[in-house]
């Protein structure tokens, strides 16, 4: 049978429809991993505590057989909701133990980890839905993408929004020619900031200096998984986990796959030719507090050559001047920049603009449900609308922003960008930048 996977929330992207199924039972299909349009599939959750127990809930029409999180207070509310699941600490056991009895897997761990636990079940012949940015690093996107097709798997990257109206309704216009040839896109986040005085996690900071104690209800080691060794700290999690290098991918790690998948659709973009990047001091413990990432994608098809540029920590494009008095851009938004006019997300600006506006028919079809399509990929339905061949170039789009801002090329990003060529797969003018592609792994953790 085909598989494939579905995602997260609610933020943006497409989709497809669903075909119809024989119903065969699946006994005659061979067991766990082939199952048939009729049944429910088995599904394991591999980090449980925060937003994977919110994918979980939302997958609890099928059959939740197994759970797995190294950190059992923060995973205590979703371990007592689903009492008959099996339960483990190590993703590998719980593999090996109940593969027979798997389907797909649930992946929302610190982003280091989800390649090594994605690697594993695919491998396996599981079907993976894993939480945004896909990988850590650009190499682990790219072979994630790889193995996934090799393996026949359904697959979906949680990022929610992909599945939703405000994404078809962007696509379309632009297709249509709503505001013209695009040539430049301004996407911007308040992240890592909830406000003028809270952030959602910090950073811009140093390594703590205490060494207070393991709480007993966590695994140390294989929370680090295949990050260096280094002392425990609650600096690190839960969730503040993302502002860390050696754990996650920073603000446009966190937002860009939401932000930026519609863009993607709707300017058929694939890989950028070069990225630079601009930011607050940085060091090599956290990201900055806030950046610019500016990326430049060549002509595709009728489409012409175009910029987008990514703005984090609360910094934004200058306002538009089609905009009217008093009308808000929000903190997080986007801004195409088109021969006949702008768009702000999906309405053309000025709105009177958009009230003259004659919409075109609906040209894509609409999704099920972002984890529905998910389910009915691994029962051998169309692709999810984020599967891996689409989430994994994403991926390695956005991840190659954080290569641009890594500390120690801070002197030449302020000379030059860095040029991109994805069939050698390196940076081609800045040959130290290619070892932030990838980072070492810990002894038992390759993929």
């Amino acid at each position: 049978m085909k598989k494939q996977s579905i995602s997260r929330r609610d933020f943006i992207s497409a989709a497809g429809a669903v075909a119809a199924f024989t119903v065969v039972p699946r006994s005659v299909l061979g067991g766990a991993g082939n199952t048939a349009a009729s049944e429910k599939i088995n599904i394991a959750g591999v980090g449980i505590g925060g937003q994977g127990g919110s994918d979980l809930r939302a997958l609890e029409s099928q059959n939740i057989v197994a759970l797995c999180d190294v950190d059992q207070r923060h995973a205590s509310g979703t371990f007592r909701r689903y009492p008959n699941a099996k339960k483990y600490t190590d993703f590998r056991v719980m593999l090996d133990k109940e593969g027979k009895n798997i389907d797909g897997v649930v992946i929302a761990t610190p982003d280091h980890l989800h390649a090594p636990v994605s690697m594993a079940a695919i491998k396996r012949g599981k079907h993976v839905y894993c939480e945004k940015p896909l990988t850590h690093s650009v190499y682990e996107a790219r072979k994630i993408a790889e193995a996934a097709r090799k393996y026949k798997v359904a697959t979906q990257m949680g990022n929610q929004g992909q599945a939703s109206e405000q994404t078809r309704l962007m696509c379309e216009y632009v297709w249509d020619g709503a505001i013209g040839p695009v040539r430049e896109v301004h996407v911007w986040t308040d992240r890592p900031l909830r406000g003028l005085s809270d952030v959602y996690w910090p950073q811009g900071i140093g390594r703590p200096k205490d060494k207070p104690p393991v709480p007993d209800t966590l695994d140390w080691d294989l929370w680090l998984g295949p990050a260096a060794e280094r002392p425990y700290h609650p600096a690190y999690l839960p969730f503040v986990w993302r502002g860390w290098w050696d754990f996650g991918t920073g603000a446009l790690g966190d937002i860009g796959c939401h932000a930026l998948d519609p863009i993607f659709r709707a300017l058929k973009l694939g890989a950028p030719t070069s990225v630079e990047a601009v930011s607050t001091l940085v060091n090599k413990e956290t990201f900055p507090v806030a950046s610019t990432v500016h990326y430049e994608f060549p002509a595709r098809g009728d489409m012409p050559p175009v910029k987008v540029i990514w703005y984090d920590g609360g910094l934004r494009p200058p306002r538009p001047e089609e905009l009217e008095p008093g009308r808000q851009v929000g903190d997080n938004g986007k801004l195409f920049v088109g021969d006949k006019g702008k768009m702000l997300g999906e309405r053309i600006i000025p709105e009177s603009k958009m009230k003259e506006y004659k919409q075109p028919e609906k040209s894509i079809p609409r999704s099920p449900g972002h984890y529905i399509e998910w389910v009915e990929a691994c029962k051998g339905g169309k692709p999810a609308g984020s599967n891996f061949d689409h989430a994994g170039p994403l991926a390695e789009a956005v991840l190659l922003g954080n290569v641009a801002l890594r500390p120690e090329l801070r002197e030449q990003m302020n000379r030059t960008k860095l040029l991109w060529d994805p069939e050698k797969f390196e940076i081609t003018n800045v040959p130290e930048a290619n070892q932030f592609l990838h980072h070492e792994y810990r002894k038992g953790w390759e993929l």
